[in-house]
């Protein structure tokens, strides 16, 4: 259910979060400001970021999900990871296709976080109790590299990083249609698509959002090309490629184009580099295509 409000003269200058809070009072602060950062709230009609400071007479929107005790009561699994890297303050791993990253009110086993929990007795808490570890996120059907935080000094320092735009996100995609342009930039906002709140879009008064595309390779009627992710909102290069008219292959989402494949999704995060938060070093991560994806351009070059 949606609720409003509006800003009154004593909390003029007062940020967005901490007003949520006290209207909100059985909500911790830190998933107020993860529900202000997935564009739940709006204010005069407008997404803004938790650190808004509130102005005279400003109307406040939101509809925020419905809570269980999923994020308090995670439960431990023993499900294998593939770790490419650890020490005692992160590890980078290749998550598979199919598994989200953390537990949802419809779905409470066999995510990431599940495991994390299972392995580790220590992992950072900065994205709230539901995602312990959780620096940043791939969607369910995409597999690749990311990197988890042991603690949260280490993934305050991960998260600037993702922030200032330092870290490197490289993406490889199976997309419908002849691209004209062996390389480009799209940038386009993005924001909650306006007839679908699962879905997100190109629209007007969405957020800053700006990818890097270059072709690998031409088929007759696909291309395979590598996306770099200058930001990162949710479903970005899936909402930019569908905004080029070149949607990914498999996407259920955004595209009804019946494909020749049964592989889903043909989109992996294929390479991750970041500055180690305590070394300072520069370390690069990547992996090989999946076994879908190369089985998928063997069959287009057929």
């Amino acid at each position: 259910m949606k609720q409003y409000y509006t800003i009154s003269e004593n909390e003029v200058e007062d940020r967005l979060d901490k007003v949520l809070v006290q209207q909100n009072s059985t909500v911790s602060r830190q998933q107020i400001q993860s529900w202000i950062k997935e564009e739940y709230v709006r204010v005069n009609d407008k997404f803004v970021k938790p650190n808004y400071r509130c102005k005279l007479n400003d109307e406040i929107v939101w509809e925020f999900p419905v809570e269980d005790d999923t994020a308090i009561n995670i439960q431990a699994e023993n499900i294998p990871l593939t770790i490419l890297y650890e020490d005692e303050y992160l590890l980078v791993m290749n998550k598979p296709k199919g598994m989200l990253v953390h537990p949802t009110h419809k779905t409470k086993n066999g995510t990431l976080v599940n495991a994390l929990v299972y392995r580790y007795d220590s992992l950072s808490t900065l994205s709230g109790e539901g995602r312990p570890g959780i620096v940043h996120r791939l969607d369910q059907q995409t597999s690749g590299i990311m990197v988890i935080a042991k603690d949260d000094t280490t993934h305050a320092h991960l998260s600037e990083q993702f922030k200032a735009r330092t870290v490197t996100r490289i993406y490889e995609a199976i997309v419908y249609g002849v691209m004209q342009h062996d390389q480009g930039i799209i940038k386009a906002p993005i924001g909650r698509h306006p007839k679908n709140r699962l879905k997100r879009a190109v629209v007007e008064n969405g957020k800053e959002a700006e990818t890097h595309f270059r072709v690998l390779h031409y088929f007759r009627d696909y291309t395979h090309v590598q996306c770099q992710l200058m930001t990162g909102r949710t479903h970005q290069i899936r909402v930019h490629l569908k905004y080029m008219n070149h949607p990914i292959v498999g996407d259920e989402v955004y595209t009804r184009k019946k494909q020749q494949f049964s592989h889903g999704q043909a989109l992996f995060a294929r390479e991750l580099a970041f500055d180690h938060p305590k070394t300072g070093e520069r370390m690069t991560f990547s992996v090989e295509q999946p076994p879908y994806f190369k089985n998928m351009i063997e069959k287009l070059k057929l």
